[in-house]
């Protein structure tokens, strides 16, 4: 079955002097790089990207979401948090023009102190947390972007075999 939902976030890392191209994230003070994932309901990837640090998730998002369009074709929904705010919501509106697709910002209430879970984001911010269980993937070591989402993704197949071999 073809996933009709989507959640999609970035997540900065600090990468050491030798792990290649790096960027500086001022908001966070990290020097590494960003990993803009896109998860289903369950919280196994649909798409990833790599790219330095500096790189806004609005600018990251559209090669990103292009991806889940052209693979998914039965996709309707994407939840994302405030940093996708701003004319990416139209232009998702635009790749399906007679379809229905839709991105769907999930905000913070201005009133809230503290932590607060927020409906879909959850589900997203989980999946980084499964990826800082596996110590390699605490900090990018990588010299190279493509070697890194390949780490991820050996790091989703093993989340999703263990799952297997408890259902078996």
């Amino acid at each position: 079955m073809a996933p009709t939902a989507a959640i999609i976030d970035s997540q900065s890392v600090k990468a050491p002097d030798q792990a290649g191209e790096r960027g500086y994230e001022a908001g966070k003070n990290v020097k590494g790089r960003k990993r803009h994932l896109a998860v289903d309901s369950l919280g196994l990837i649909m798409g990833l990207t790599i790219t330095t640090a500096d790189v806004q998730d609005r600018t990251a998002a559209k090669p990103l979401i292009e991806n889940l369009v052209s693979r998914f074709g039965r996709l309707q929904m994407i939840w994302a948090d405030g940093g996708y705010l701003g004319p990416l919501v139209q232009w998702v509106k635009q790749l399906r023009p007679y379809g229905r697709l839709k991105l769907e910002v999930v905000r913070r209430c201005d009133k809230a102190k503290g932590f607060h879970v927020l409906p879909k984001r959850w589900i997203v911010e989980r999946t980084f947390g499964w990826f800082y269980k596996s110590r390699r993937l605490c900090r990018d070591y990588e010299v190279r972007a493509d070697h890194s989402e390949a780490m991820l993704r050996i790091c989703m197949i093993r989340i999703m075999i263990r799952r297997l071999a408890k259902a078996a």
